[in-house]
């Protein structure tokens, strides 16, 4: 007789809940899920780790012996909305958020939770990347496709759990931020930039979440805080105990010596002393602050040595869609960052720049959160694309857009070209080759930035500048 637990998820195709479905296979749960539109590389990813999968929302696809039901909080998840959600809320079997879960599944772990406006999946991975390759077996959640890990999340033998830690609410019938179920004994504190304007129409609004996290920390709990950001340091005082990274001078633990290159060097340094010497493939100085967090944090604790520290950053690739390179041949060298925000926009910007000082930088952009959608965040496209000479903006995103205040495609491409800049519609992939034909010269440089996927365009994307570009 199969004794398993049987859980079906609902929204099952993104990354945070692929992630989690992973998580409750290692923990011995038998695991279904459902979801509707859906795109590599979450439903790539779905596929991989083998879960019974269907396309589309019936109330049939949960299994009649379930035991517990996970509901995501994308828009179309609702009782309302969701004949399958409906039918879930009729069920008598419990009915959960994935934060809930996971606290659940790594309860005996000394969980570690990353949070932050952003880089909190780089150090998330980073730390992971660590302690794996250090021989720890870590169990880890990343809200992102690490280049060097099979997985997103696993749970390990190891004393630790690295969380990557979302303030966004939890789910439609829970608005605490998904990090304050986790409990963490420690916790890395990269930005708190006001962000998900949707959300949290104020910086004071935005903050409170993160305050609250601090405050539940036990008495020998640690704060790793990156002082560079200012918000951060605003948050100090909350914490029992606290270190601060950054690239500023007024940090414990910092980055000293940097050359920028194909691959950059630095020295490590903790409260003015040389700690040891690091090497990196990750570009931007954005990068190497996120190193020295993730460094600062497994140092302080003791979890590896110096020389697994070495080793393992240098044999660290990156994590997908964060400046990676997605061309191979083309002459035209092609990143791709994940470009949710202002900052983490900014943060991908500075990098080309700072790599490719004499190239032209052509962008091409989907404003596809809430945040860049939003007419109260519209002040942002005056001056975020301000170094680069041509931005294609790609029609925003459609879902959700009756329930904040939704900006045009037109009025984004007039803010945009307000600042100086060359700005393009696009509505489609032959939209986007065709400007891109007349644009890019053996002189440029090319930064996609989107945390969707151009509605399937970037999938062909790299493959049409390697073959054109030549």
């Amino acid at each position: 007789m199969n004794t398993k637990k049987k859980v079906h998820i609902i929204g099952v195709a993104g990354v945070a809940m692929s992630a989690t479905a992973k998580l409750l296979q290692d923990a011995g749960w038998e695991v279904s899920g459902s979801d509707g539109a859906c795109y590599p590389p979450a439903s790539d990813y779905v596929e991989k780790i083998g879960i019974t999968f269907c396309h589309g929302y019936k109330p049939e696809n949960i299994p009649a012996d379930v035991d517990t039901i996970i509901i995501g909080r994308n828009a179309q998840l609702t009782p309302e909305d969701n004949e399958e959600v409906a039918h879930a809320y009729e069920m008598d079997v419990p009915i959960k958020s994935f934060p809930e879960v996971l606290r659940e599944i790594l309860a005996d772990s000394h969980r570690v939770t990353v949070a932050g406006s952003y880089g909190k999946s780089t150090v998330t991975s980073l730390i992971s990347w660590i302690l794996m390759h250090a021989g720890k077996d870590p169990s880890y959640f990343i809200g992102a496709y690490p280049i060097d890990m099979e997985y997103t999340s696993h749970k390990g033998a190891g004393e630790v759990a690295v969380i990557e830690g979302d303030e966004y609410p939890t789910a439609h019938w829970d608005d605490r931020s998904k990090f304050l179920h986790f409990d963490p004994a420690d916790v890395i504190l990269t930005s708190v930039e006001h962000d998900h304007v949707n959300v949290f129409p104020t910086q004071a609004d935005y903050e409170k979440p993160f305050k609250k996290l601090l405050k539940k920390m036990p008495e020998d709990g640690l704060l790793v805080a990156c002082t560079d950001n200012f918000g951060v340091s605003n948050m100090l005082q909350y914490a029992p105990n606290y270190i601060t990274y950054g690239l500023k001078s007024n940090a414990l633990w910092r980055a000293e010596n940097i050359r920028y290159g194909e691959t950059s060097t630095f020295d490590l340094t903790h409260d003015g002393n040389t700690i040891t010497s690091l090497s990196t493939s990750l570009l931007g100085a954005h990068n190497i602050q996120n190193i020295v967090g993730a460094a600062a944090f497994v140092l302080t604790r003791e979890l590896v040595t110096e020389e697994e520290l070495c080793s393992a950053i240098e044999a660290f690739s990156g994590v997908k869609r964060r400046m990676n390179l997605i061309t191979r041949t083309s002459q035209v060298p092609t990143y791709e960052g994940f470009g949710s925000s202002y900052e983490k926009a900014r943060s991908a910007i500075e990098a080309m720049t700072l790599h490719y000082p004499d190239k032209k930088l052509v962008i091409l952009f989907e404003p596809h959160t809430f945040s860049w959608r939003n007419r109260d965040a519209i002040s942002w496209y005056d001056d975020v694309f301000k170094e680069a000479s041509d931005v294609l903006v790609f029609h925003p995103a459609e879902q959700g857009a009756s329930t904040h205040k939704q900006l045009t495609q037109q009025e984004i491409v007039d803010r945009v070209a307000q600042s100086g800049v060359s700005a393009h519609v696009v509505m489609d992939t032959d939209g986007i080759h065709s400007i891109l034909t007349d644009i890019l010269t053996n002189d440029s440089v090319l930064l996609v930035l989107t945390s969707g996927n151009l509605d399937g365009a970037l999938d062909t994307l790299p493959q049409w500048l390697d073959t054109h570009f030549v």
